[in-house]
């Protein structure tokens, strides 16, 4: 797949993230490109771009916001193991994917959320007391 007959053959830039396995669907990679989230060597690509060794490629993957190098072409999505000899991902782009997620954790125990769903009762005291505080708030 990711082999040297597959090196030596042009790729489209959405073909790649898709056998990259960056996103699910060629059109979801292409509308990531077209909607910018998507850069090719700093500048902003279009989904029919050519993508060559060495490349480096900023992409929103989710809340994650990952740099890589392109080590190796293919337009064949195979298995994850063989999807990640395609890429390197930059240490600067790994260090702040695991900051992020830690912040994100961090503030996931501050808001914490109930294990289940209000009942009715409980639904109807809510909108009360935000009714309550919104009077309360917007009076002069």
């Amino acid at each position: 797949m990711a082999g040297t007959e597959a090196e030596s053959k042009s790729v489209r830039l959405d073909k790649w993230l898709w056998a990259a396995r960056f996103y699910k669907t060629r059109s979801i990679a292409r509308e990531m490109i077209e909607g910018g989230k998507v850069d090719y060597n700093g500048s902003r690509a279009k989904p029919s771009r050519t993508v060559e060794v060495g490349a480096r490629v900023r992409l929103l993957q989710g809340n994650d916001r990952r740099e890589i190098i392109i080590r190796a072409i293919s337009d064949v999505r195979g298995p994850a193991s063989v999807a990640q000899t395609l890429y390197e991902e930059t240490p600067e782009s790994i260090q702040k994917r695991e900051e992020l997620q830690r912040i994100r954790k961090m503030a996931a125990l501050i808001d914490p959320r109930p294990d289940t769903r209000p009942n009715k009762k409980e639904r109807r005291a809510l909108l009360s007391l935000k009714e309550h505080m919104a009077e309360n708030f917007y009076a002069p």
